[in-house]
């Protein structure tokens, strides 16, 4: 019998190969639609997931209230980690984690890397296999390192690296006393090195300062702690510890548990909201509607061409097949169909997957010597067979053998069917893609034609190491006498991004509640304004070489002067940092951080507070950037040899915040294509059938005098009608979605009306296009070879 079953399988889809071959496509599309999203999704719900101690493992996080509203971050003071550990009992143990970035020289190499400082006990409190060296002593000394596999291979090529000396900043000798695997792609962390934090102490940069955060703390509970518990006992330790400073601003400290750091990072009001974790679940939802919708194609070609298959059931209902067996025979037959669309899915996935890692920017594969991939490929494709055959298994199993083998039975034409409302709910989820494609797309658009407030192009930026900060003027000079360039600038941050902030500014007017005003701050010395092309809207720029007062002199935004309530700002004296400020210009906002969040109040202030690490290079229009850059190299060179000439565009760090969203709306655009694509292929078979059904109808029709126009918008008219339906399901439904969405921006765009038409517009001519492809091969036929027969 089960021989028999799969025989017919075979039979029916070798007679019907157009159908055959749709049904397969659909299913295969949908399959690996759903495969590359679930691997993508699997990826991200892993990340930090694979450490020992995951179920006790926490980051330390920071929560104050300012301005009325409650913020959250994530570093701490430096002195948080040795506390926990003395005052905590239940805290099994607690490191700090600090950025580095040195220059390692062997031999004649001279590379510059990014690593972390960390106590001893990070090896053993995250699991990250260590190839060579001892978890528990690889960090026990000042001059101990601990490389990556990559960076041990960079530095000492295939020699074994363990016993090796490392340079570090042509300053201090480092022995190699462990190998880390290289980390894996699903994690946070991203160092080549690890340096011990007692290194760090002796460098000076270590301090017992509660109001300084500026590292990283994490903390492993002993077995059987709470977190709810211990975040009651914690909250305060910031507050005890620091009683009677000024800068106390009530910081409570709180737990965040690795399994909510990469999924859960969106908080508001102190709050947990999300995060990740809202475009995980929206992509699942995605990927489950795209199985759905080649399922449903699968269920009406099935129930569409059920009058070819009415017979052969009439007669085993004759000869005595119960029910039951010819469900089972229907869905083995699905389920055949799902195998051969499961191989088909497999080798899309495999031919696509480099495209994809570059769209999602990951590094995604399959393990194919994993029992479980095979076990959960196998249960994948059972699942879409059975889902897809389903419905078609018990509508053609209910058809009576009476009215089949006389001849009686007909197709219904009814207002509302099975099939009509399955056309309906796949056009509707394609069309709520493809309105949000075009909202997401479009308010991309909308952040990036946000005015930045200075000028990006021909701007570079390079870090400030080794000899550049004694060497800087000599850099200067020669750089704007070679031509190279027309403007040179020394700054604390980064422009494209947040480095430093501070409160308890005080100034003419202000209050005690002003105190908790939070500023951005960053300090330069000269030409910050016209080498970076900011706008002075009043006073003037600072000038430490024209000036020398320029040493204590401000320059505020437009936001930092709204929040202080000044009338006429410059002139004003501002105390901060214990020293008086006094307020020489006032220039246009300028985005800092997130284009799609408000700016935030900032004051940029003369070189004292906090140092130089940025040297920001305009470089010469009237030369080529290729001649400016091999230019600079030469004087960098000159005055800094040790050190490798890197530098960074600030139009690429600009358009690099917008990554994330477009991301999102490429896979958004992916998807909606995909989808629109697999409606389209049952749409096409629907039309074909109905064009064979109605093959004597249309014969007849064109013997009366029809036109070909007339008969095509006849064949055509039935599946616009569920076309334009799914668009009035969907546009709501889009609307609300996107609507959210759109209110974790402050800056957002307005949507639309013309968003819904021209998504709309779009659905009506691509199913007007695919259906009209076989309406009018209908309506063009020989009517003499239809009716020849009557």
């Amino acid at each position: 019998m089960l021989k028999n079953y799969f025989l017919t399988a075979f039979r029916n889809l070798r007679r019907n190969k157009i159908f055959s071959a749709i049904n397969i496509m659909g299913l295969a599309i949908g399959m690996a639609s759903a495969s590359l999203i679930l691997l993508w999704i699997q990826n991200e719900v892993s990340y930090d997931r694979f450490h020992a101690k995951e179920n006790r493992l926490y980051m330390m996080c920071n929560r104050a209230k300012f301005d009325g509203v409650i913020s959250v971050w994530g570093s701490t003071p430096k002195v948080l980690a040795p506390t926990l550990k003395k005052e905590f009992p239940e805290v099994d143990d607690a490191v700090r984690m600090a950025n580095a970035n040195f220059l390692f020289t062997v031999g004649d190499k001279h590379f510059n890397m990014a690593g972390n400082f960390t106590d001893s006990g990070f090896l053993n409190m995250f699991s990250f296999p260590l190839l060579k060296g001892n978890a528990s002593r690889a960090l026990n000394s000042n001059y101990q390192i601990v490389l990556t596999e990559s960076c041990a291979k960079k530095l000492f090529g295939k020699e074994d690296p363990m016993g090796k000396v490392v340079q570090v900043d042509s300053a201090d000798n480092f022995v190699v006393t462990g190998v880390l695997k290289d980390l894996p792609a699903n994690t946070q962390f991203n160092f080549e090195y690890l340096l011990p934090w007692s290194y760090m102490r002796k460098l000076g940069w270590d301090d017992d300062f509660w109001g300084n955060n500026s590292i990283t703390t994490y903390m492993t509970l002993k077995p059987g702690i709470m977190e709810t518990v211990f975040d009651a006992r914690v909250k305060n330790i910031v507050l005890d510890h620091s009683k009677g400073n000024a800068d106390n601003l009530n910081n409570e400290i709180f737990l965040h548990p690795v399994a909510k750091w990469h999924l859960y990072s969106w908080f508001v009001n102190g709050k947990i909201e999300g995060g990740l974790i809202s475009t995980i679940r929206l992509f699942a939802i995605i990927a489950g509607f795209i199985l759905l919708i080649a399922c449903i194609n699968f269920m009406n070609l099935s129930t569409a061409r059920s009058e070819k298959r009415a017979r052969e059931v009439g007669i085993r209902k004759v000869v005595g097949a119960p029910k039951i067996k010819l469900i089972g025979q229907f869905l083995g037959e699905s389920i055949t169909i799902a195998m051969l669309a499961g191989i088909v899915a497999l080798i899309i996935v495999q031919l696509s997957l480099s495209g994809f890692n570059l769209l999602v920017n990951k590094k995604l594969s399959i393990d194919f010597g994993s029992p479980i991939f095979w076990l959960t490929g196998l249960g994948f494709i059972l699942l879409t067979g059975i889902i897809a055959g389903s419905y078609p298994a018990f509508y053609l199993s209910s058809f009576k053998p009476a009215k089949v083998l006389k001849g009686t039975m007909k197709a219904g034409h009814a207002l509302v069917t099975p099939r009509k409302i399955l056309v309906v709910l796949q056009f509707t989820f394609a069309i709520i893609l493809i309105i949000s494609t075009i909202i997401i797309e479009h308010q991309i658009q909308y952040a990036q034609s946000r005015d930045s407030g200075y000028k990006k192009d021909n701007l570079i930026y390079s870090y400030m190491q080794g000899d550049l900060q004694k060497n800087y003027e000599m850099i200067r000079n020669e750089l704007l006498n070679s031509g190279a360039a027309i403007g040179v600038t020394r700054t604390s941050g980064v422009l494209t991004r947040h480095s430093s902030d501070t409160w308890g500014l005080v100034w003419p007017g202000s209050t005690e509640a002003d105190k908790k005003l939070d500023v951005n701050v960053m300090s330069t010395d000269d030409g910050f304004v016209k080498n970076l092309g900011l706008k002075l809207i009043q006073g003037r720029g600072i000038d430490s070489r024209s000036y020398l007062t320029d040493s204590t002199a401000l320059m505020l935004n437009e936001a930092a002067v709204k929040a202080m309530r000044l009338k006429d700002p410059v002139g004003q004296i501002i105390k901060f940092n214990d020293k008086d400020w006094h307020v020489v210009g006032v220039i246009k906002d300028f985005i800092l951080e997130s284009p799609y969040q408000p700016i935030a109040p900032m004051v940029i202030a003369g070189p004292d507070p906090y140092g130089f690490y940025i040297l920001n290079i305009k470089l010469n229009p009237a030369h080529p950037v290729a001649e400016n850059l091999s230019k600079a190299e030469q004087i960098y060179k000159k005055y800094n040899p040790s050190y490798p000439f890197e530098y960074y565009f600030v139009d690429e760090d600009y358009a690099a915040k917008f990554a994330s969203e477009k991301r999102i709306g490429s896979l958004a655009a992916l998807f909606a294509g995909l989808t629109i694509f697999i409606s389209c292929l049952g749409l096409f078979g629907l039309a074909t059938y109905m064009a064979e059904n109605r093959v004597k109808e249309i014969g007849v029709r064109k013997v009366l005098g029809a036109s070909v126009a007339g008969i095509t918008a006849l064949l055509s008219k039935d599946f616009l009608k569920l076309v334009i339906l799914s668009i009035l399901i969907a546009s709501p439904i889009a609307w609300w979605a996107m609507n959210n969405w759109l209110q974790t921006y402050p800056y957002r765009i307005t949507i639309e009306w013309w968003i819904f038409a021209m998504a709309g517009l779009l659905s009506v001519l691509i199913a007007l296009a695919t259906i009209s492809f076989q309406s009018i091969k209908a309506a063009l036929a020989n009517p003499v070879n239809s009716l020849r027969s009557e």
